[in-house]
């Protein structure tokens, strides 16, 4: 049983911060404060994969720099020191390889093996009960944009009449590599969460999510769809998507998110001259993510749901909503997420009150977490007060043990 909300408090620094070195500590202080320049990052989330692609060498500074703070390791056995530690404080981990934007089926095939090995390597380890999986790491952009126009929205299936052969046999390996990956997920007893991308390739995603989970999520959530709620759609595709699991007797599974793709959607729906998909205002899309936590936990009994969240309010609303429902947080498919290197005044203190949570873990070569990297970089950035916030709690927690130290009483 999870302690009170009362005893739940994000600004207990000594807690959210219990995981992480005096150095440890410094390094996220110095690396957050570079972020609170919004010029320095824009011309740095330029300028890094320019001189990536270059071969300057500047691996070793990403390395000790932004890629410390938010990825696990270089490979898979890299992670397990990460893994460990947040195992010794009640954190869960989302394992992801950071592959993304592939263009060609030898490096689908690759991806693919390295999903079907997360899953074994996660087998029968309670610390990594999810792994994550990009399309765009096993399916060509270009053939998911040509038939996100081919899905129908009241059903949510593709109808691939209108692809070439060629095509249509491209689309069939691709739904061939993620069945694959959910029947190993299903075997070794771990769940799958497809990321939500681009509007332009999202129906193509949430077509092939919703034919995995018709599938595999018939007695429980194997695989997971990603909605964004800062689509003006968001809110109501889940609604609808909830529906469709009803009639067809599945278990609906979502990870709710707010986003990642914000300055790039609107810049394309300028460019090309379309109502940009993304709520007009903050205050919109949190009252949709809110509104759609509410809706998740009202209907626990037929969707499990992982809030991934950064905000305070939202997570501190979905305890109550918990709390409310039962006394016994373990009874409610609820589980909470943050990024790994963010909000861990979050995720500690909600670890600590007993609630189910973990930290997204991404993993890979730096030229493969590139794009990543560049997303949390220009997120932290973007976002209202998300680095102040950030820099003022390890600011706190920096002073808090200082002071401790000088006391004697660390």
């Amino acid at each position: 049983m999870h302690e009170q909300l009362t005893r739940i408090s994000f600004s207990n620094t000594k807690q959210g911060f219990i995981h992480k070195t005096d150095k440890q500590l410094k390094n996220a202080h110095q690396l957050f404060n570079m972020m609170n320049y919004p010029l320095l990052v824009k011309a740095g989330t330029i300028i890094t994969p320019l001189l990536l692609k270059w071969k300057f060498p500047i691996n070793g500074l990403i390395e000790k720099t932004i890629f410390a703070q938010f990825v696990g390791g270089k490979s898979l056995p890299d992670t397990a020191p990460v893994i460990n530690n947040l195992k010794q404080h009640n954190v869960a981990v989302i394992l992801d390889y950071g592959a993304e934007g592939r263009e060609n089926e030898e490096s689908f095939e690759a991806a693919t093996s390295e999903f079907l090995r997360i899953i074994e390597y996660a087998s029968g380890n309670n610390s990594i009960p999810f792994i994550s999986v990009k399309l765009t790491a096993i399916a060509r952009f270009a053939l998911l944009e040509k038939c996100n126009s081919l899905v129908t929205p009241d059903n949510c299936t593709l109808n691939t009449s209108s692809l070439t052969t060629a095509e249509a046999a491209e689309w069939q390996a691709v739904m061939q590599r993620l069945h694959r990956i959910a029947q190993q997920a299903a075997l070794h007893q771990t769940s799958v969460l497809i990321d939500a991308e681009e509007s332009w390739i999202q129906d193509t995603i949430d077509a092939a999510t919703t034919e995995l989970m018709r599938m595999y999520n018939l007695e429980t959530a194997v695989v997971y769809n990603t909605i964004q709620l800062y689509r003006k759609r968001g809110y109501t595709f889940l609604k609808q998507s909830h529906e469709l699991a009803q009639a067809d007797g599945y278990i609906l599974a979502v990870k709710l998110v707010r986003g990642a793709y914000m300055e790039k959607e609107r810049k394309r729906a300028s460019e090309l001259n379309y109502s940009s998909p993304i709520q007009d205002t903050k205050e919109d899309t949190d009252k949709a993510f809110n509104q759609a936590v509410a809706y998740c936990i009202d209907f626990h009994q037929s969707i499990h749901t992982i809030v991934a969240s950064h905000n305070e309010h939202s997570n501190l609303m979905a305890v109550r909503l918990m709390e409310n429902k039962s006394t016994n947080n373990e009874s409610l498919p609820v589980h909470f997420s943050q990024l790994y290197g963010m909000s861990d005044n979050i995720t500690y203190n909600l670890a600590k009150g007993g609630f189910s949570v973990s930290k997204y873990l991404p993993y890979g070569a730096i030229a493969d977490v590139i794009p990543y990297l560049m997303r949390r970089a220009q997120e932290n950035s973007s976002v209202a007060g998300q680095t102040g916030r950030e820099l003022s709690l390890i600011k706190k927690e920096i002073q808090r043990r200082s002071l401790s130290k000088k006391a004697g009483i660390e």
